[in-house]
């Protein structure tokens, strides 16, 4: 049974939209779904379905969240072979000089247009390093997210898809969750 790993956009942040994790946890077994792990409170969930297709999937957890708590999210959905190949493919590792507290994925909902790749390359001048691989973007924040002008919402509005960001850690974290379960 594959394993999948969902990651919510603007859960219980600022207060807004706030969804306790066991109750998330109930939803994901309420809609048939197995093995269904959470991860801090912003929406972190690793779990196995039946159901190998990832739209379908998505679909049903959307639809259930705004059914159950009255609000729609984003919300990305990847497999564990998908994740363990985005890790992989982490173009800042094995660089001496790379931090793994200062890498961020930022995990979109569609491969963004050539056009709007270069778009954002050329408008932003931080100095952060910017990374595109197929629906990811791989970011480097030099002296931390924090401080950045480099937003998830700036990135969207350049990119126009949308997305939500992962630290390092917890993308490591939430392999080690899908691979045992």
């Amino acid at each position: 049974m594959p394993t999948f790993i969902s990651l919510f956009r603007g859960i219980n942040v600022g207060g807004n939209h706030k969804i306790k994790m066991n109750d998330l946890k109930k939803l994901y077994y309420e809609l048939g779904l197995e093995d269904v792990q959470t991860y801090i409170q912003s929406g972190n969930v690793v779990f196995k379905s039946a159901d190998s297709n990832v739209t379908h999937i998505h679909q049903q957890i959307v639809a259930s969240i705004a059914q159950t708590f009255g609000f729609r999210v984003e919300i990305i959905v990847r497999t564990s072979t998908e994740l363990q190949d985005i890790i992989a493919k982490n173009p800042f590792q094995g660089q001496q000089d790379k931090a793994t507290q200062w890498v961020t994925v930022m995990f979109l909902t569609a491969t963004p247009a050539k056009a709007a790749q270069e778009n954002l390359l050329k408008t932003y001048v931080g100095p952060e390093e910017i990374f595109f691989l197929d629906k990811e973007v791989y970011i480097y924040y030099t002296e931390g997210m924090g401080r950045s002008k480099l937003s998830n919402n700036f990135i969207e509005k350049k990119l126009k898809v949308g997305g939500t960001t992962r630290n390092w850690n917890t993308i490591l974290q939430l392999q080690a969750m899908s691979l045992n379960p």
